[in-house]
C-alpha cells in the first residue's frame, strides 16, 4: 500500500479539543475574513494594512507616521514602506512639521481620498455579505467584546 493510499484510509482528524478555546475560534473566523477581505481589496491594488493607513489618515489629516503606527499597532519602522508606497502612488503627502522639522504631516490625496471612499464602499460590501446571517445586534455585541478585550491586554498582572 502507498503512503497516499494509506492517508486516505486514515481517521479523520478532529479540531474538537480546540473548538472550546475562544482564540481559536477566532483564529478560524480570521482566516476566512482575511481572505474575503484580501480579495475584496485587490482590486483596488490595496492590502488591509494600506487600506487601514488610507482610512486612518483620512479621519485624521496632519496626523504623524508615529501616530499612525500608533493606531494601527504597528511597529514604526514596519510602517514607514507603507507610507512610502502611499507617497510614491501619489495618495498620501508628507510634509515637514515646521515645528519639528524631524516629523511628518500625512494626508490623503484627491487621488487618494477617491481611493479611499471605492475601497470603503468596497469593504462594507464585503461586511454585509460576509456577516449576513449575524443582525446587528450580534454584530455590536462581537465590536463591544473584541474592544474589552483589547482593553484588557494580556489579563495578567
Amino acid at each position: 500500500m502507498s503512503v497516499r493510499e494509506d492517508t486516505d484510509t486514515a481517521k479523520t482528524v478532529t479540531d474538537a479539543a480546540l473548538r472550546p478555546f475562544l482564540g481559536f475560534n477566532l483564529r478560524r473566523a480570521w482566516n476566512v475574513i482575511h481572505a474575503d477581505l484580501t480579495a475584496t481589496l485587490e482590486p483596488h491594488d490595496l492590502r488591509m494594512i494600506t487600506f487601514s493607513a488610507l482610512a486612518v489618515i483620512g479621519d485624521n489629516p496632519g496626523l504623524s507616521q508615529a501616530q499612525l503606527a500608533t493606531a494601527l499597532s504597528v511597529e514604526r519602522p514596519n510602517l514607514v514602506p507603507v507610507t512610502d508606497e502611499l507617497a510614491s502612488r501619489g495618495l498620501v503627502t508628507r510634509e515637514r512639521v515646521p515645528s519639528d522639522r524631524r516629523t511628518y504631516a500625512l494626508r490623503l490625496t484627491a487621488s487618494g481620498a477617491s481611493l479611499l471612499a471605492r475601497a470603503t464602499t468596497a469593504v462594507h460590501d464585503h461586511e454585509s455579505a460576509l456577516y449576513a446571517d449575524l443582525g446587528e445586534a450580534d454584530r455590536a455585541t462581537l465590536i463591544a467584546a473584541f474592544r474589552r478585550i483589547e482593553s484588557t491586554g494580556t489579563g495578567r498582572s
